[in-house]
């Protein structure tokens, strides 16, 4: 089975509405197009501490389930930087400057003088700074960053792992499918969700819960889903009434699930398939 995977995503700016966050609905497109699907998403602004508990939960959920998550933002060297410290206090280790970090922050260093024309001078105090973009907690690996060579990183926890990508997704999204598209490839196709659903005109939630719940109960792994409209342009109050999980289990499940709905005598939409 693949790993489960979650989603942090770090900064005042998004909870504060200055910026409007773009990760979560690319990781879904990410995954999805992998065959694989995203199980939770959380937010968290600039604060040590609630990011420190966070990621101790996301460590104690690699170690026990093997569980993998992305988090997004604030592993800069400027003071509302704080992904870098939390995550190294969340797993009690000491922050080190990853030699191979260094190299390529000198890299970069190097790369844009040349393009001012100048030389490079990695003893300048503002140089020296920018090396602190390469320490990270101890025994964590890097994750290459295409864009400017500024890496993020990975901290391994059990058969689990955190995987830390910079906020801007210009740099975090081809760093996450890079990471998809190796670490993770044997995963391919392996948690594809099948959803088969029709549109109920009229119908009720409660009157049709027994329904939802023998389906249920007769086919273990597939999930029932409602999703109600009251004011539909097309359709008025209706229900999208549907099944999701693996092919195999939704094409048992939803033939049943539409013969269960004829004894209502509801009027019934078009079908979906996802």
């Amino acid at each position: 089975m693949p790993p489960t995977f979650s989603l942090l995503i770090l900064g005042d700016e998004i909870l504060s509405g200055k910026r409007a966050d773009k990760h979560l609905a690319k990781t879904i497109e990410l995954l999805s197009a992998r065959g694989l699907m995203l199980s939770q998403a959380h937010y968290a602004g600039d604060d040590p501490e609630r990011i420190t508990a966070l990621l101790r939960q996301a460590f104690a959920a690699a170690r026990e389930r093997g569980e993998v998550m992305f988090s997004c933002g604030g592993i800069g060297a400027t003071p509302d930087d704080h992904t870098r410290q939390c995550a190294a206090r969340a797993l009690g280790v000491d922050l080190v400057l990853h030699p191979q970090a260094k190299a390529l922050i000198i890299e970069r260093m190097h790369d844009v003088a040349r393009e001012q024309g100048i030389e490079a001078d990695v003893n300048r105090p503002e140089n020296q700074h920018r090396l602190n973009m390469g320490v990270f907690p101890a025994g964590a690996s890097i994750i290459p960053n295409p864009y400017n060579k500024i890496p993020g990183f990975t901290c391994e926890a059990g058969t689990g792992a955190v995987h830390f990508l910079p906020g801007f997704p210009v740099m975090a999204w081809p760093m996450m499918e890079g990471l998809l598209d190796t670490r993770y490839k044997p995963y391919h196709g392996q948690g594809a969700v099948l959803e088969k659903s029709v549109i109920v005109i009229g119908g009720i939630e409660a009157t049709l819960t027994p329904l939802m719940q023998a389906i249920e109960a007769a086919h273990p792994g597939v999930k029932v889903f409602s999703l109600p409209s009251v004011d539909h342009a097309e359709y008025g109050r209706h229900i999208e009434l549907g099944v999701k999980g693996a092919q195999a289990a939704v094409d048992c499940a939803y033939p049943e699930l539409l013969a269960g709905l004829l004894p209502f005598g509801l009027q019934l939409g078009p079908e979906l398939v996802r």
